[in-house]
């Protein structure tokens, strides 16, 4: 059973080490829980749904509260609260493309505000019903999630638009081939909603972003299906999948998604490297990446990253003499950690290793083995269960994301880290921040950094802080070319910051397309544009 306050699976619990609640502790002070509402308080503030009966609705007062959030951070403040504010009208479950377009034009009779759904997963404010508006109905994919045609000798898979990750790589495995991407929501997020907010897989050196895999399909509108077959290449004008990529339900809902995919890999294996310091580590990742070694993923870790997962790791035995082992070998304060994955055949595997290890060795690398890269494989689906666990102890944490060329990777990391380090020192209250590189290109690299503060007496200010701090990282990033979003999507809690990077005359190709498609405004307004 998924939690309806948090995320996911109710079983699932990430444990948080003494060793680890002593080193936040010392970083920025002892916990301070709040107390979460529970479910029987929230089910009693649903009101009565606004939507005529249909048969494929449910206004079920618990189906309502399940879908009325995502994952960003005020999200789980409302949830943990009990203060949703709007809750969806109904949720209904279409399993067919046929029951799609009945619902858009049910919506459209009815006068009502329709929320593509999926995994429930958005962190930037995608899937969130509006205040003062009309009636709403949440379209949950869930159910158009089987692999509806495989053309082996083309590679491409068609899919419903539902398919949740391990959904789409159990059926493709069972044909003997992958899809190969693993975002961090991986476990819950959703083919449809991967595709509709550009999603990037952990592997994605190896089998491409989201973009590279998507193939074509379709887009149910109010204006009608967009239908988009398949080339392996063409050059007919702009892409129209472009359309689609990243549209975010504002304008359509997609139906079905043919994909390029892979055959498994022979063999794979992830290692770990620590390097002496944080400009040696750097310049090391770029090689790696203009190099184009064939690599499937890079993450490198800065120190206080590195810091930190090593404290929040346990096994503070096995940590001491990991440490005593790589001050012997230069890799000491101030050291760097940088996880890499090879996979692919045998042969293709070690060559790229001794490719990487002579490059890596070339900027003081200590290599570890796969011990550390087997813990990371294991574990990669699991960070965000810390979430739960860091709240129990009292602490809240968040993430952000950009990317940006590599002549700015540096100075824009060290603004975005001190405008959260320092965005709550007028309270007199420390943030502990850090950040890793977990997606390098030819031209730059993504930043993805990670804070950790203390909740505030009450929720309200709590939320306070939150948007604070968000703001003001979000702020140095549209200013200091950085992208807002490199893998999380737009929603409603970046669309402030996107004209900075679209430009007028782009948004306005935005606003265009929104209103050929959908000329009420009746798909997800307010969501990638500001109405």
């Amino acid at each position: 059973m998924r939690r309806w306050n948090g995320w996911g699976e109710e079983a699932t619990v990430m444990e948080l080490p003494a060793q680890g609640a002593a080193f936040l502790a010392g970083r920025i002070g002892a916990g301070r829980a709040l107390a979460d509402a529970s479910l029987d308080s929230v089910l009693a503030q649903v009101p009565a749904s606004r939507l005529p009966a249909h048969p494929l609705l449910s206004t079920d007062a618990e189906t309502r509260v399940r879908h009325a959030r995502g994952q960003s951070l005020a999200d789980w403040l409302a949830m943990r609260e009990g203060n949703f504010g709007v809750f969806p009208d109904g949720v209904a479950f279409p399993e067919t493309v046929a029951q799609i377009r009945e619902l858009l034009a049910w919506a459209a009779a009815q006068d009502v505000i329709v929320i593509a759904y999926g995994g429930g997963t958005s962190v930037a404010g995608h899937i969130n019903p509006q205040a003062g508006g009309k009636p709403v109905l949440t379209l949950s994919l869930a159910r158009m999630n089987r692999l509806l045609d495989l053309d082996e000798q083309s590679r491409l898979a068609t899919f419903g638009p539902g398919a949740n990750g391990p959904q789409v790589e159990s059926q493709l495995r069972a044909h003997g081939y992958t899809l190969g991407h693993f975002p961090q929501s991986w476990e819950l997020s959703t083919l449809g909603g991967w595709v509709a907010s550009r999603s990037s897989g952990q592997q994605s050196l190896r089998y491409g972003r989201i973009e590279q895999l998507f193939a074509g399909g379709t887009l149910e509108t109010f204006a009608g299906p967009l239908e988009l077959p398949t080339f392996p290449a063409s050059a007919a004008g702009p892409d129209l999948r472009e359309v689609v990529l990243g549209s975010e339900g504002r304008f359509g809902v997609i139906s079905a998604v043919k994909v390029r995919v892979s055959q498994l890999a022979e063999d794979e294996r992830f290692y770990a490297v620590f390097l002496p310091s944080w400009p040696r580590a750097l310049e090391a990742i770029r090689e790696l990446a203009q190099a184009r070694v064939p690599l499937s993923m890079l993450r490198l870790s800065n120190a206080i990253e590195t810091e930190t997962q090593l404290a929040l790791a346990g096994h503070p035995g096995q940590i001491a003499l990991l440490e005593k082992y790589l001050a012997l070998r230069g890799a000491s304060a101030g050291k760097c950690m940088l996880t890499f994955g090879v996979t692919g055949n045998r042969v293709q595997n070690a060559a790229s290793l001794k490719q990487a290890k002579r490059l890596l060795k070339g900027h003081g690398g200590v290599f570890t083995g796969t011990l550390l890269g087997k813990k990371w494989a294991a574990g990669r689906f699991r960070f965000p269960y810390l979430r739960e666990t860091l709240w129990q102890a009292g602490y809240v944490v968040d993430t952000l994301e950009t990317a940006t060329d590599w002549c700015n990777v540096d100075p824009l990391l060290d603004r975005i880290e001190a405008s959260l380090r320092d965005g709550l020192v007028d309270e007199g209250e420390r943030v502990h921040v850090f950040t890793h590189l977990s997606h390098v290109y030819g031209e730059g690299s993504s930043i993805y950094t990670t804070y950790v503060f203390r909740p505030a007496a009450g929720y309200g200010a709590t939320l306070e802080r939150w948007r604070r701090l968000k703001h003001a990282a979000s702020r140095v990033i549209a200013d200091n070319r950085g992208t807002i979003s490199h893998q999380h999507g737009v929603g409603r809690d970046h669309a402030p910051y996107l004209p900075a990077e679209k430009g007028e005359r782009g948004m306005a190709v935005l606003q265009t397309l929104a209103e050929h498609f959908d000329t009420e405004r009746r798909l997800n307004p307010g969501v990638l544009l500001q109405e």
